[in-house]
């Protein structure tokens, strides 16, 4: 996280990439050895020198997003607002809804949820113990990261996905992809996929609203425990 090897890294990447500047800039994680300005300094510099158009922050957790965001926001026009926070976020995954997506709402920072399939698993590939052999779990490498989505919680939220994507007449990939995506305060969800094909059943998303009903029904089924400081205590 520091500003030299932030800066060497993005130089680096345009180079890859042909292009004088990207379209957003992440800093990937938080680094508790670098002073935290010093890593927002480094965004100040690639937006103010046209290497990159946005900048945001990949998976800092709440109390990290709202430090940053307010450093940012302590001199406005002198220092680069932050415009995302990229954080994975999907059925199986609703951890940010405790702390990291309320600070997003409310600093006005855009989400963009990655492995927004729960890392494949919500479509229903790996239903019934497959495990397809061009999928991430077929592999050695990335088999350990597909592994926590395969108990018994996230196969009935899957179960709960397919038979929405039955009486829906689409797929649970669809399903799930248009749940995150409409999510309050998703910008947009990415989308990690490998072939045209994949591309395209990401894309026709576009189209497909979930009936509320659906929506609330799988916002049950993989509702997540939340506890103090977040039970509403007005109910009581």
């Amino acid at each position: 996280g520091s500003r030299g090897h932030l800066l060497s890294a993005l130089d680096a990447s345009l180079a890859r990439l042909g292009t004088d500047y990207v379209d957003v800039w992440h800093v990937h994680a938080y680094d508790p050895a670098t002073p935290l300005e010093e890593t927002l300094q480094a965004l100040d510099i690639a937006v103010s020198s046209g290497r990159a158009r946005y900048a945001g922050v990949s998976n800092y957790c709440g109390w990290q997003l709202a430090k940053a965001a307010t450093w940012q926001l302590a001199a406005p026009g002198a220092r680069t607002r932050l415009a995302s926070t990229q954080m994975e976020y999907s059925l199986l995954q609703r951890g940010v809804e405790r702390e990291v997506l309320p600070a997003a709402i409310d600093l006005g920072i855009g989400m963009l949820p990655s492995s927004p399939l729960g890392r494949g698993v919500l479509t229903g590939k790996y239903r019934n113990d497959a495990t397809p052999a061009d999928s991430r779990g077929a592999s050695e490498h990335l088999a350990p990261f597909v592994a926590p989505y395969l108990d018994d919680t996230a196969s009935r939220i899957v179960d709960a996905v397919t038979t929405a994507a039955d009486g829906l007449a689409v797929t649970a990939l669809q399903v799930a992809l248009a749940w995150v995506r409409d999510r309050p305060g998703v910008t947009a969800p990415v989308v990690g996929a490998r072939t045209a094909q994949q591309l395209a059943a990401a894309l026709s998303v576009e189209a497909l609203s979930l009936p509320d009903e659906i929506c609330r029904a799988l916002d049950d089924v993989s509702a997540p425990v939340h506890r103090y400081p977040d039970h509403d205590w007005s109910t009581l």
